[in-house]
């Protein structure tokens, strides 16, 4: 299995042997525990749930202090679900680490792109301006919204005004540039959605 959690520090850039300069994000993976199994029997389908980063006790509800205390392992900030062929491969409180991955390989990094709170059409959708002479009074405004006599009302999935980010993306395809188990860094080409110090979950690539 190559899933695994971490946070995002930020970008830089390396150089490889070539001489080419490479951009890429730093991800850092505090340790990983699975916290929860589930098997086609019980729940349909087969999956493992992890864990990562610390948290206080005192901030943690009594439903999920009860979920840990259960699986037996430290309370973890953030709780993730991966499907897997086998969860039986798998013990509960098994550490999994920034060396499943090896430099070269694809990756599909998921997270939670930057929220810019309510937008217009201009900014949320690249809409053209309009024209900007005296008395035009239509300079960044949508437009029609062609809800006349028929049908009478606006379409679903208009494009229109509205909240901009905070919306779960995936970037598929990208490679790992270096792997620092020394450190728990995770060097990745390219950039990853979401601001520094924002959770990522980093899957082996579907789609080569």
């Amino acid at each position: 299995m190559k899933n695994i959690m971490g946070r995002k520090v930020g970008m830089t850039q390396i150089f490889k042997e070539d001489g080419r300069v490479v951009p890429v994000t730093v991800v850092k993976v505090d340790p990983v525990i699975v916290v929860q199994k589930k098997n086609v029997e019980n729940d349909g389908y087969e999956a493992i749930q992890l864990g990562s980063g610390s948290i206080k006790d005192k901030n943690v509800n009594k439903p999920l202090k009860g979920h840990f205390e259960k699986a037996g392992v430290e309370v973890k900030r953030a709780l993730r679900e991966v499907r897997v062929e086998n969860s039986e491969d798998f013990n509960i409180g098994d550490e999994i680490k920034v060396d499943v991955f090896e430099e070269g390989d694809l990756v599909d990094v998921v997270g939670t792109s930057k929220g810019k709170g309510t937008a217009g059409v201009v900014k949320r959708h690249g809409f053209a301006r309009g024209r900007e002479s005296h008395g035009s009074k239509f300079h960044r405004m949508p437009g029609g919204l062609s809800a006349g006599t028929y049908p009478g009302r606006v379409l679903k999935n208009h494009r229109m005004a509205g909240k901009m980010g905070n919306e779960r993306v995936t970037v598929q395809n990208l490679e790992i540039v270096k792997v620092d188990t020394e450190n728990n860094l995770l060097l990745i080409k390219g950039a990853v959605p979401g601001p520094k110090k924002g959770l990522l979950l980093v899957n082996k690539a579907v789609n080569r």
